[in-house]
């Protein structure tokens, strides 16, 4: 029975300067479904492999012009997924040991034993395969986890990101994520992680105030068997899981402050010892830490350590809130709105926001930042009827944080009347005044544009410039 079908057939380049051993394993590879390409020297052997990008390669170590083992460093410069299978009649450990350290996938020596080629060949292709799987996994895991997937505009979000972005290109070994709950500290932490060069080593995470001090210390630095009661065996610590990668203590500000102290001596040393062990455990970890507090107030408190605070702060990524991102609001309801539409079963799907509902989400204040956002839009795909999200299924304090109806008979004219502009420019001071000065808010408030707003501020202003200039005169 054929080892391949006609449709996926596995391309194999075999080098060797010997034509009948060339011939047999053409006449062999092709018996089991295999499309077979031969070079006899390695100038002849890199064209081929150039312009046909074989998917393995049968290589002979003693070939006319050169060293084998020479050729098999470029291969893997240029194609590291490709298979090459070693072939010589002189097996020395020396050779064995050469071909391997320069990724050569197996070893075979002459003269060949088919059965043994078959076995080999097999789980070459069977490799590869993986190995292309893993690599596509990893791929859509990085692009899950990307930059791209923050939703926000805002130029107070656009600095955080591109700082996030700089963490990502450099090796600094410590971040502070600082931030209020529920505006993606999270987010931002597997962003710097898989848009990094660790991005194919492990990402851990743990909450530091899901669990009491003596857990946290035994996730974090493991333990060596019998070191307490119920220690039956050694257990690796979370730092020593995420060699090479990245540690994301999330919540770090609850974290016991004896338990600091260990944390700072393993970000200064890179190192560290398991609970009940004598031995120094060397680590390469970038430590990702995040707290919805401000940690320097803190310190001057006593509750957390000073000296862990700037050995975890060389880099700090201050991630603003929601009410900071108003900007943003609309595009994160969106964002959401298609996110709960992939998960409906039914065909009902959300088309965006009604007018009115899209006001009182710009003027809502957010506590919850992005999660409140999140699970309103959720609540709303579940009990919406109709394409829209209205204001009739929002939660009560949503709708009643956000607006104020005010009759217009409330209004009352005085009986010797009032120019409409003086009332016009009334309303619009006090809403500027209301919001603090932020225009885009005092425009909504009002119902009309931001242009229009600075409009009719410009236009008072020149109004009490010409009055003032003709008082002068």
């Amino acid at each position: 029975m054929r080892e391949q079908t006609k449709k996926s057939k596995s391309r194999v380049l075999i080098v060797d300067d010997d034509p009948q051993i060339s011939r047999t394993l053409e006449m062999t590879l092709t018996s089991w479904g295999y499309e077979n390409y031969k070079a006899e020297n390695l100038a002849e052997a890199e064209k081929v492999f150039k312009a046909e990008e074989p998917e393995i390669i049968l290589l002979d170590i003693d070939l006319p012009d050169g060293s084998g083992l020479d050729f098999l460093k470029d291969i893997k410069k240029q194609s590291p997924e490709t298979i090459v299978v070693m072939v010589t009649g002189n097996v020395d450990v020396q050779s064995t040991i050469a071909a391997l350290r320069g990724g050569a996938y197996d070893f075979i020596s002459k003269p060949i034993h088919l059965e043994e080629l078959r076995v080999t060949l097999r789980n070459s292709v069977e490799t590869r395969q993986l190995r292309r799987e893993i690599k596509q996994m990893r791929r859509q895991r990085a692009e899950r986890f990307s930059f791209e997937q923050i939703i926000g505009e805002s130029a107070a979000m656009n600095k955080a990101k591109e700082t996030a972005k700089k963490v990502a290109a450099s090796d600094v070994a410590s971040v502070l994520l600082q931030g209020e709950t529920g505006t993606g500290k999270d987010l931002f932490a597997r962003a710097i992680h898989f848009s990094s060069e660790r991005r194919d080593a492990p990402y851990l995470a743990i909450n530091c105030a899901a669990l009491p001090a003596n857990l946290i210390e035994s996730e974090l630095f493991g333990y060596e068997k019998g070191a307490f009661t119920d220690a039956k065996k050694r257990k690796e610590g979370l730092f020593e899981q995420a060699d090479g990668g990245t540690l994301f203590l999330d919540e770090i500000g609850e974290m016991d402050v004896s338990l600091q102290a260990k944390l700072l001596r393993v970000l200064e040393e890179g190192k560290f010892r398991r609970i009940g062990g004598l031995k120094e455990i060397p680590i390469d970890v970038r430590v990702l830490a995040a707290s919805n507090r401000n940690l320097k107030e803190e310190s001057t408190e006593g509750n957390f350590r000073l000296d862990l605070y700037y050995r975890l702060s060389v880099i700090q990524i201050d991630i603003p809130p929601l009410r900071e991102r108003e900007d943003d609001v609309l595009l994160l309801a969106k964002f959401y709105i298609e996110k709960t539409n992939q998960k409906r079963i039914s065909s009902k799907k959300l088309r965006g926001l009604a007018k009115p509902t899209e006001k009182i989400f710009q003027n809502y204040e957010w506590t919850g930042n992005v999660r409140e956002l999140r699970n309103v839009i959720e609540r709303a795909s579940i009990l919406e009827d109709g394409e829209l999200v209205t204001t009739e299924h929002l939660p009560a304090d949503l709708v009643g944080g956000s607006s104020q109806t005010v009759a217009v008979s409330d209004f009352i004219l005085p009986a010797e009347g009032i120019p409409l502009q003086k009332v016009e420019l009334e309303l619009v001071k006090q809403a500027v005044a209301r919001t603090g000065g932020n225009l885009t808010k005092a425009a909504r408030l009002l119902d009309i544009s931001r242009d229009q707003l600075r409009y009719r501020l410009k236009k008072d202003e020149e109004g009490n410039q010409k009055t003032q200039t003709a008082g002068g005169d």
